[in-house]
């Protein structure tokens, strides 16, 4: 048996800065590779432990498999090894997206052109990947069908952030009538009594207090990092499933407002498929150009701390009541709508922003498909389809 695996800040860094430098392929891929290092390598807890903190992250807004790892660090040392955890996943995708945004101020010409081109019809074949996935799992029978559509609908006839809060506010009421089918799951020793509720309960008025609060301190004090901000906390903290579905709220948020086209947007979502880490880290991009920041470091600064801070409160805040909540029937049924609306939301999302302005002429929709292939039949991770959409799209451009 491996020797007991380190609880110190630097220890529990180093094993998350490993993984933050190789797990490609999303969030669900990121999960796995998390049971596979700590429920069956190193032992930290056991599979039915793992299983109620995934299950918890899944039922909280923020990125999934950031929180799974804010969780485990939080349980193998405390607040200290939580930050450890976050830090040493996040730093390296978010090194390289601010990377990526310093170079698309020095980069012109038709081979720049090509590039984005790449990045961006890859985005269509990976949001259709995830989609497809995530509507077997998520809506497996007729009623989830019907919700994310209605969902769907929602989005697209008013795209706007306020119509996904209420499709998604609107999907939990239909799950708490027509998905009553869920089962409470098993309870897990190792998650119960997990800390003090005292400090659970400040970090969910922290939260409430940011969301609802930052808006009036933009407004009354006009601050352009104040409002940028305010756009990344309130993207991080409305968006149920994960990084993919951010998207359409960090294009109203935060893009937007911020005079970031929807090609520079778009190339950016590109490149976060292409390294490994959380797809949140988009935000060290965009903040990166946002033009009120002060400098792209700072910026980049402000929208990592922002994107992800309201989801970490809540895995806080949540822990020590989890087991207490999920053995609630209706609150699972509640969580079935829900997560029906979200695969509704994502499939409004794959049509505009991400189809509309990526698939411009029959060259894209080419590459498109057969990125899609290669993630669905070849099951390549997302970071290689990227590398060969961007290819190909390279020798299109020297080929004409």
């Amino acid at each position: 048996m491996s020797p007991p695996p380190p609880s110190s800040f630097f220890g529990i860094f180093i094993v998350f800065l490993r993984l933050g430098l190789t797990s490609f392929g999303g969030p669900i891929a990121h999960l796995g590779y998390f049971r596979e290092e700590f429920v069956a390598r190193r032992q930290w807890m056991t599979d039915q432990a793992y299983s109620d903190l995934v299950a918890m992250c899944q039922f909280l807004p923020g990125p999934a498999s950031s929180q799974v790892g804010f969780a485990i660090g939080l349980l193998r040392g405390g607040l200290a090894g939580g930050l450890a955890a976050f830090l040493g996943f996040t730093l390296p995708s978010a090194a390289l997206l601010f990377a990526a945004a310093s170079g698309v101020h020095l980069a012109e010409g038709p081979i720049w052109g090509a590039v984005i081109s790449g990045l961006k019809t890859v985005a269509v074949a990976v949001v259709a990947h995830a989609l497809w996935g995530m509507s077997r799992s998520l809506c497996p029978d007729g009623v989830r069908a019907a919700i994310a559509f209605l969902a769907m609908a929602g989005v697209l006839m008013s795209p706007s952030p306020t119509m996904q809060l209420i499709m998604i506010a609107g999907a939990g009421l239909l799950g708490a009538v027509l998905c009553r089918d869920a089962e409470a799951p098993a309870t897990s020793p190792e998650m119960s009594g997990t800390r003090a509720t005292g400090p659970a309960l400040i970090a969910l008025v922290l939260f409430a207090g940011l969301l609802f609060g930052l808006p009036f301190v933009a407004a009354a004090a006009p601050q352009p990092w104040l409002e940028l901000a305010n756009g990344f906390f309130r993207s991080g903290a409305l968006v149920f499933g994960g990084g993919h579905v951010v998207l359409p709220l960090l294009d109203a948020q935060v893009a937007q407002p911020n005079g970031i086209d929807a090609d520079t947007f778009l190339a950016g979502y590109g490149a976060a498929q292409a390294v490994p880490g959380p797809l949140f880290t988009i935000a060290a991009y965009l903040g990166a150009l946002a033009p009120g920041a002060g400098t792209p470091a700072l910026g980049a600064t402000i929208g990592i701390v922002a994107i992800f801070l309201p989801g970490l409160l809540l895995v806080y805040a949540v822990l020590p009541f989890w087991q207490t909540v999920t053995r609630s029937t209706q609150a699972r049924a509640v969580l079935n709508g829900v997560n029906a609306g979200v695969v509704g939301i994502l499939a409004a999302a794959l049509y505009t922003p991400i189809w509309t302005s990526a698939v411009q002429q029959p060259s894209d929709f080419i590459i498109a498909s057969g990125a899609f292939l290669l993630l669905m039949v070849a099951k390549l991770s997302a970071g290689y389809v990227v590398l060969i959409a961007v290819a190909a799209a390279l020798g299109l451009h020297f080929l004409a």
